[in-house]
């Protein structure tokens, strides 16, 4: 082989070996279930913070973000960094917020609303590398829900700002009586995961739920929002706190007592369905997907053996990402793998969950072994024959976790079984 065949195969050993890196960075792992696996790059290399962007576009469609405002925000923000990251979406925030004071200032109300829900958002979207000890996280947490009060105070019927009383303390949320209703509707009780906030859940689905006629509900669980700074940690217990939101809903009278559905994404896909094995006024359940045992699910993910010498491996975004997750299950954030333990007993028993049921899956989870067999588990125990599965496909970009990246299949599939139940 003369000099320059030699040189030739060695370039294109290393297009081969890059491609795999690359490749491997998005990959279908089915060994390890790791929840803010993309399966579709975006912008970002840092695998963490891609899922993340996607998760934020996600919300276009329901007038929490704007694709030039995101993507020129993504433009400067130094890959992997989390101080880059809040920054430069806080920026954001604080210029889209400037915007529509001035368009409530000059009586535009439609536009106002528009602007203040997007920097809702967007100050919501710096907190997700935000560790909670940081003096801006409770300030930043603050202005996305204080956004998101003046944009629903701009709806008609109005966004509401609620707090349910618990335990000496409150739940808060949001809440939305069905438009044009005259009589009792069917109502939404919209439920998050290990992340999220209140606010995620409105830039979610709220608009699919107010087009079709429901009332909608929203709500932050313990673990959930800025309730752990009171230290209200997630609890196995969940239908505790959730059947102080169904009594909210049902002394509404705007609420039809034979049409409550609730739906759970993420940590809410067990949540939700503990509610319903000890609840019969929950009538139907979504399940984004089913956790039908989170300590398994728990052991399969990379957090497992996150070894403090593999976190520091981490880029920042990633490894604040991870800490505020075991912050928010009560256990010491150096000692990620003890969010494996922390799980021991949060499950939920099919067999009594009595009332129709939906499980729904982006197919890039579904590849997990772990996943796929609580779904199939799930689904072959629940005893009520109105029970649907589906799994939503990579080819329509609708394959992440919660399908954050596809809100109108999403949407369609959850809101058409509930409609059916319903009728």
């Amino acid at each position: 082989m003369n000099t320059s065949a030699r040189t030739i195969l060695s370039i294109l050993c290393l297009i081969i070996i890059a491609s795999s890196v690359a490749t491997n960075s998005f990959a279908d792992s089915e060994s390890d279930f790791d929840a803010h696996e993309s399966f579709a790059k975006i912008h970002f290399n840092d695998n963490e913070m891609d899922f993340a962007f996607a998760l934020i576009l996600g919300a276009t469609m329901n007038h929490g973000c704007e694709i030039g405002e995101a993507f020129y925000t993504a433009s400067n923000i130094k890959e992997g960094s989390a101080e880059s990251w809040q920054k430069e979406w806080i920026n954001m925030a604080k210029r889209v917020e400037k915007r529509g004071k001035e368009s409530l200032a000059a009586g535009h109300k439609v536009s106002a609303r528009e602007q203040f829900q997007r920097a809702s958002y967007y100050y919501r979207a710096a907190l997700i590398s935000m560790m909670p000890a940081d003096p801006a996280f409770k300030k930043t947490a603050d202005q996305s829900r204080n956004m998101l009060k003046e944009a629903g105070i701009l709806f008609d019927p109005p966004l509401e700002y609620i707090e349910i009383p618990f335990e000496g303390s409150v739940l808060p949320g949001f809440y939305r009586k069905a438009p044009n209703s005259d009589k009792p509707a069917k109502t939404l009780i919209m439920l998050g995961g290990g992340e999220t906030f209140a606010e995620d859940l409105v830039f979610y689905i709220a608009p699919q739920a107010f087009d079709r006629g429901y009332n909608f509900i929203t709500v932050d669980l313990p673990g959930q929002g800025l309730l752990p700074l009171e230290g209200k940690v997630f609890r196995a217990d969940a239908n505790v706190p959730i059947k102080a939101i169904v009594d909210y809903v049902l002394a509404k009278p705007e609420t039809d007592h034979e049409r409550v559905a609730a739906y759970g994404i993420s940590g809410g896909g067990g949540f939700v369905p503990i509610a319903a094995e000890n609840d019969p006024r929950i009538k139907a359940i979504a399940m984004n997907s089913a956790v039908v045992d989170a300590y398994p699910l728990f052991a399969s993910m990379p957090v497992a053996s996150a070894t403090k010498e593999i976190v520091e491996g981490w880029s920042s975004f990633k490894q604040n990402t991870v800490k505020a997750i075991a912050w928010r299950w009560g256990v010491e954030m150096n000692d990620i793998p003890g969010l494996v333990a922390a799980n021991k007993g949060f499950s939920f028993n099919p067999e009594k969950v009595d009332c129709p049921a939906l499980i729904i899956v982006g197919e890039g989870e579904y590849a997990n072994e772990e996943v796929k067999r609580q779904q199939k588990l799930c689904f072959k125990k629940l005893p009520n024959k109105r029970k649907k599965f589906v799994m939503t496909p990579k080819n329509e970009g609708a394959s992440n976790h919660c399908i954050t990246e596809n809100r109108s299949v999403m949407s369609q599939v959850v809101f058409d079984f509930f409609d059916d139940v319903f009728k």
